[in-house]
Formats: C-alpha cells, sequence, structure tokens
C-alpha cells in the first residue's frame, strides 16, 4: 500500500536499534545547534562534540596501525594512513578517503571517520589514506577539491617516502561519504583533466550517499523532511557556506548532473559504486548521479539499502555497515585483479 507524504514526515527507520537512533537524534540536534543563520560556526561547541582520537603506530586497532603526515602547514593539509598489519609480500591497493561534514566539520582524526578508515583498511586489506582537507565557511570552494587534487599529487611525487613499500599506486582508489563523496567526484574530475600522474592510476570511485543537490526540490526531498542528521534547512545552509557567494543550487560543484554539469563523455574516468538509503532525502539526487554517468558513458553500480538514513555506515553495531564495507571490498577486489 502506497504510503502519503504527510505520514512518513519526521520518520525514523524502525530498523535501527535504539541506540543508533538516540545517538543520532542527539547528533543531528547539537549540529543543528552550531550552525547560526549568518553563515558563522559556534566552533566552541563543535570542538566539544568531536572527538579526536590521535593516531596509534604501535599498539593496533583492528589490526590496523595509522600515522599522521603533513603536506602544507600552512593551510593545515595532511592526511592519516592507515595501515593493515597483513603479513603478507603481494602488494596493496592504496584508498583515498574524504570525510564527510557537510564541507563544514570533521577531521581524520574524528571518531567515526578514524574508527571507518581502519574498517577499510582491515577488510580490505589496503592502505587507506584519509584527508584533511579545508573546511567552509572559513574557507570555500574549491579550496576543498584543491586539497583533494593536491594530496594526490603529493602522493605521487613522494611515495617511496610517505608509503609503505607494498603499497601499489597504480592501483588507486577515491573514496568518500556525503561532501567527502562529492570531494572524491570532483577530484576525480580534475584528476582525469590533468592527467599528470607518473606512478599513480586511478582505477576506481567509492561514492557514499554523495552530498549533491540542486534548485529543484527533489520528491524525496520533500518526503522525508523530518530526516536527522540531513534536512532541507541543514543542507541549504552548507551550500550557502559553501559554494562562491552570489551562486545558486545549481552550481556545477553541487548539481554535477545539472544543466551546468562538466561534460565527463569523453574521459576515463574510474568505474564507480555509488551508494543510497532509502531513507536519506539527497536520494534522488544519488539516483541522478548514477544515470548521468552511465549516460556519459561510464561504468556505474548502483546499491540501494532501502531501510537506511544517511551516514549509517559510520555506525559499526549495525549489519549493514558491515555489509557495505565488504561490497567495497568486492568491488576494489575485482579492479584490482581484473
Amino acid at each position: 500500500m502506497a504510503t502519503d507524504a504527510k505520514s512518513i514526515t519526521n520518520i525514523t527507520p524502525s530498523s535501527l536499534p535504539w541506540k543508533t537512533r538516540f545517538l543520532v537524534k542527539i547528533i543531528s540536534a547539537l549540529m543543528k545547534a552550531t550552525c547560526h543563520s549568518d553563515g558563522t560556526l559556534n566552533t566552541r561547541l563543535l570542538r566539544l562534540l568531536d572527538l579526536q582520537l590521535p593516531t596509534i603506530p604501535n599498539r593496533l586497532i583492528y589490526s590496523v596501525s595509522s600515522s599522521n603526515i603533513t603536506i602544507s602547514p600552512t593551510r593545515n593539509l595532511w592526511f592519516r594512513l592507515f595501515s593493515p598489519s597483513v603479513a603478507t609480500t603481494s602488494l596493496l591497493p592504496v584508498l583515498v578517503f574524504f570525510h564527510g561534514g557537510g564541507f563544514t566539520m570533521c577531521t581524520p582524526a574524528s571518531l567515526p571517520f578514524d574508527v571507518v578508515c581502519r574498517r577499510f583498511a582491515s577488510t580490505l586489506s589496503a592502505h587507506v589514506i584519509s584527508v584533511n582537507y579545508r573546511l567552509a565557511p572559513e574557507h570555500r570552494y574549491p579550496s576543498q577539491y584543491d586539497d583533494g587534487f593536491d594530496v594526490l599529487k603529493f602522493l605521487d611525487d613522494n611515495w617511496e617516502m610517505v608509503l609503505p613499500p607494498n603499497a601499489d599506486l597504480s592501483r588507486c582508489f577515491l573514496a568518500g561519504d556525503s561532501a567527502g563523496a562529492n570531494v572524491a567526484h570532483h577530484v576525480a574530475v580534475e584528476s582525469c583533466r590533468t592527467e599528470t600522474f607518473r606512478t599513480l592510476k586511478l582505477v576506481g570511485l567509492v561514492s557514499i550517499q554523495p552530498f549533491f543537490g540542486g534548485e529543484e526540490r527533489t520528491e524525496s526531498e520533500k518526503r522525508l523532511i523530518g530526516s536527522f542528521l540531513v534536512s532541507m534547512a541543514r543542507t541549504d545552509w552548507c551550500w550557502k557556506v559553501f559554494l562562491p557567494e552570489g551562486s545558486n543550487r545549481d552550481h556545477p560543484a553541487a548539481n554535477v548532473s545539472g544543466p551546468n554539469a562538466v561534460d565527463i563523455s569523453g574521459m576515463e574516468f574510474p568505474d564507480t559504486v555509488v551508494f543510497v538509503g532509502g531513507f536519506d532525502p539527497l536520494q534522488d539526487w544519488q539516483r541522478r548521479y548514477y544515470d548521468w554517468l552511465k549516460k556519459s558513458g561510464k561504468r556505474a553500480t548502483l546499491i540501494e539499502y532501502p531501510n537506511m538514513s544517511h551516514a549509517f555506515y559510520v555506525f559499526p553495531e549495525l549489519s549493514e555497515s558491515s555489509q557495505l564495507i565488504m561490497q567495497v571490498k568486492d568491488f576494489v577486489d575485482k579492479l584490482s585483479f581484473k
């Protein structure tokens, strides 16, 4: 039986454990309190909310060690390297990860992203590089994209000094969730445009519930107006403080498949897997992205989680979180050995 829009306003996925639902609602309320209508952030409150984990070079968690590597101190550009403790002489792929947070918050040291990158490194048997890119509103577009691309150039130029000997940069994957998936897409486009790498080769893109948008209000945005973590007020605020002043949400940074989209049809764009949640208000934009990739002649796969909300995969207690990570492993394995 069809469900009308009014009946699913403020809905919470019943499949989520009560602990997860409670935690997400608290996080949503606190996130709302940090964003001011004038485009500023309550940075003091944000620092209290954002639990940062130190690197763990010797003691292993998820059988993974970590270390921080600085690229540019002046713009605080650095990455956290996660390396699995696998006893193997085989070369391991490299996954460059961009965290979510609406372009405005979090770092690779933030608890959810430190943990999820450890899980990726352990499950995928890959070296994971989590990028600390500059944040809005202090740094608007294209700062985040520039930082992401500069990390790739740094790796290409310095991989022998900064990566473990068994890191195979010719099997490099980009990945990100939410705003981080937006960054990963645009870094991939810029990489295809320039083709300046000597060793690094992009072979795949992992797009987890990417943050895209436009001036139009899609059906899912109107239907899921009470969704936690993501709301139209919240996403509108993020676009307002991220995009160039005077731009609207049809800017190509936001509406990647819209009227101002970059033509990627002639590019060697990497194979892409797109993950979508059925309780994510952004899902219609994410499906349009997948459709646009296919229409542009690119290889793309769409994987849907009908009962999951935005950012579900960062909660390790959810079986769907482990399932997604295994699907990323299958994607990486398939492209690594084709």
